[in-house]
């Protein structure tokens, strides 16, 4: 058998078997809600959400004004995209990370102190370009 059909009949497998890998890992987490992350995006929004959440003076202003609700801040911690290049995550007590994504049809960037014991809103801002 020559190299070329090994090498189709390979890819054919490879193509069946990825496409049961992903009905059967779809079905597993509609069922159980499970969530699969293996990203850096999601398991840094993950771990946030997972934490007590607490918010600073200025957010908690715009919460009062109704520019923005606890909703909008939830949204973010699961849509949004982590911007790594602006975040620190260095420290090791406290990294702070700068979530970008859409609130009320406007694209906004959430800072976030992620500690080890609860994370802090501290600001949320119109995205700059």
């Amino acid at each position: 058998m020559g190299f070329l059909k090994r090498l189709g009949f390979f890819l054919f497998g490879l193509a069946v078997g990825l496409v049961f890998l992903a009905i059967f890992l779809k079905k597993k987490s509609d069922e159980t809600g499970v969530e699969f992350c293996y990203f850096p995006n999601c398991r840094t929004l993950k771990d946030i959400r997972s934490k007590p959440l607490s918010y600073s003076d200025e957010v908690r202003e715009m919460f009062e004004n109704s520019e923005l609700d606890t909703l909008d801040i939830k949204n973010l911690l699961t849509e949004g995209t982590v911007d790594f290049g602006k975040s620190d995550t260095k420290t090791k007590d406290c990294k702070t990370y700068f979530i970008e994504g859409g609130v009320k049809g406007e694209e906004r960037i959430l800072k976030v102190k992620n500690c080890t014991e609860k994370a802090v809103v501290e600001s949320i801002a119109d995205r700059l370009y």
